[in-house]
């Protein structure tokens, strides 16, 4: 079967803000006493964002994504998912929210092995109940440059490879947030580079909101902002050079969806 034409990652409309965080924090005890992982942290993220979440080892970046994409539950505070509080659900009500509105770039790929790079791609769409998952798999797949690779298995296919999958597979669904997870960090300095182009790219052109952790303070200065944690605490919270604090960010951000789409920004 002939690959699907290369179509543009739709864009979706700007929002006040897509998550917003407050007073969380994460604790786990211990033989020798509870331990502290996160503390009071608290931030909102405007739709169409660009986020960096930095800081050393431990300071509980990993822990953050987790509690802020609903694979974890938090100690206290709360968190609000595109209008919807994920850490008041239970299981079932946050899987639904992962699979409707949130996308994943993992360091390690998480490809599934068993499956083609077409199948681990439409996989999402299938789990989330679409009626046509292989179009826009294929399309996006074409998108990534993996166009003549959608029959290979994921060790038929380089580390840069297998990515470019997992980068298509977290954006096929159109999600309102992606999360990526120290996504060059298998990969060498050249290839790492180039995921981080694509990542870009697709992510202007969707129009999605991204939070990235990273310890790479080069690739965390191509976020529009970034949010420094040690010791668990959020101790900074910097708008790149020039950028847009987040309301004028998000008015900027309708400015340019109503030029795409010929109409007044309200």
């Amino acid at each position: 079967m002939a690959d699907a034409p290369s179509q543009d990652v739709p864009t979706r409309p700007a929002a006040a803000a897509v998550l917003q965080v407050e007073g969380l924090g994460k604790r786990v005890p211990l033989p020798a006493g509870e331990l502290t992982i996160l503390d009071g942290v608290g931030f909102q993220v405007a739709h169409g964002e660009s986020v960096a979440v930095v800081g050393p080892s431990g300071s509980g970046k990993s822990t953050l994504l987790s509690l802020l994409a609903g694979l974890d539950t938090p100690s206290a505070g709360h968190v609000q998912l595109d209008g919807e509080t994920v850490s008041a659900m239970d299981e079932d009500g946050r899987a639904r929210v992962r699979a409707d509105k949130v996308g994943f770039v993992f360091q390690s790929f998480q490809l599934l092995p068993s499956l083609t790079a077409l199948e681990n791609v439409m996989l999402p769409l299938e789990l989330r109940g679409d009626g046509d998952a292989e179009v826009p798999a294929r399309a996006i797949l074409g998108q990534v440059g993996l166009g003549e690779r959608l029959g290979h298995y994921p060790r038929q296919l380089s580390g840069g490879e297998q990515q470019r999958v997992a980068v298509a597979r977290a954006f096929v669904t159109r999600p309102a947030l992606l999360f990526a997870d120290e996504p060059t960090g298998n990969l060498d300095t050249r290839t790492g580079q180039a995921i981080i182009e694509l990542l870009f790219d697709l992510n202007t052109r969707a129009g999605t909101t991204l939070v990235l952790v990273t310890h790479d303070e080069h690739l965390a200065s191509r976020c529009r902002r970034t949010l420094r944690l040690d010791g668990g605490r959020l101790v900074s919270d910097e708008h790149a050079s020039g950028g847009l604090a987040s309301g004028e960010h998000d008015a900027d951000a309708r400015a340019a969806d109503a030029a795409r789409h010929g109409t007044d920004a309200a």
